[in-house]
């Protein structure tokens, strides 16, 4: 029989009616007594790392959840993390990158409904998680809606629904229904012998959206604040370069003083290529970091954890575009 253990951080699934609307409140021993029945096929117990809506989730979190993990890592067969969906897919691939090759699997899941209520999604969810992580696979990943996604791949697409994460420019892994597993890809998942635990990471990483019109100037924020900045670009990947909204100079700057600049593309599907247009082509002579097809969460950690790493450039750049489980394709 597995041993499991599950770590509760708070979100939906442990939330109750307060006085200002749903807050977390239920500890992670009661989340389990809604799925008694997992007992029979597995030994689980639970830590409550956490009680926090995932809103609050933040980086050092992310280090306590993963330094935990670390600590009894010998100890089970698998772990179970319940968290809120807002975050989720930041968390999932903060831990992809901090726990790399392993041996056993790191689940994570959580409800769009709280699981008190008649109609959550939560009990089914939790059943999934700690179904799969008793399977003989490494690595981290995120299970909902009877989906089972790579933890560098998930990103929240539905506020509301049930299927509320898809997975992003990849296959599912498996499918959970009933209990059974079925895997839809597996070779990425082959366990390995010798894990690599880093919980080193850099807060001071700032995400840009770009609109039409958008003024240089802010560049000159970020130049004083921040050590990574991910520019959230138009289509295949692109930088205005006309006139007075000419964005390269500040770029340049922001280079030259040391800051790592990531451009990826604000549109969810088939990800960027900056080498196809002339916007894409001055942005890389910059020079600037291409995200390929990474989801914006992994591109956004991935250079929080590679900042962790190293302040040099070429160093930041070279464990940036080192894939990490399928993190990103060319």
């Amino acid at each position: 029989m597995k041993k499991i253990l599950m770590i509760a951080t708070g979100g939906t699934i442990a939330s109750a009616k307060g006085k200002e609307g749903l807050t977390p409140s239920v500890a992670a021993s009661t989340l389990l007594d809604y799925v008694s029945e997992v007992k029979s096929y597995c030994s689980i117990e639970t830590f409550q790392i956490l009680n926090i809506d995932s809103t609050n989730m933040k980086p050092e979190y992310w280090v306590k959840i993963a330094e935990y993990i670390i600590k009894n890592y010998y100890n089970y067969d698998g772990f179970v993390i319940t968290h809120g969906t807002d975050t989720m897919a930041y968390t999932s691939a903060a831990l992809s990158y901090m726990l790399q090759n392993l041996n056993k699997p790191v689940v994570i899941t959580g409800a769009q409904k709280p699981i008190s209520e008649k109609d959550t999604d939560g009990v089914k969810n939790l059943i999934d998680a700690i179904r799969f992580s008793c399977e003989d696979v490494g690595g981290v990943f995120v299970v909902f809606d009877g989906k089972v996604i790579l933890g560098t791949r998930a990103t929240k697409l539905r506020t509301r629904s049930y299927n509320a994460f898809e997975s992003i420019n990849y296959p599912y892994i498996a499918f959970i229904k009933d209990g059974d597993v079925v895997y839809n890809k597996g070779d990425v998942i082959k366990k390995s012998e010798k894990p690599n635990f880093n919980t080193s990471i850099s807060s001071k990483v700032f995400l840009l959206k770009l609109i039409p019109g958008i003024e240089p100037d802010i560049l000159d924020f970020i130049k004083d604040r921040y050590e990574g900045l991910i520019i959230e670009s138009y289509g295949s990947g692109g930088i205005p370069f006309e006139d007075d909204k000419n964005l390269l100079p500040k770029i340049k700057e922001l280079v030259d003083k040391g800051i790592a600049v990531v451009v990826t593309t604000q549109v969810i599907l088939e990800g960027s290529d900056l080498s196809l247009y002339e916007v894409g082509q001055k942005a890389l002579k910059t020079p600037v970091i291409p995200a390929f097809d990474m989801t914006r969460e992994a591109a956004v950690v991935k250079l929080m954890w590679a900042l962790g790493q190293s302040k040099e450039l070429n160093k930041v750049k070279e464990i940036f575009l080192t894939p990490v489980k399928d993190d990103f394709i060319y």
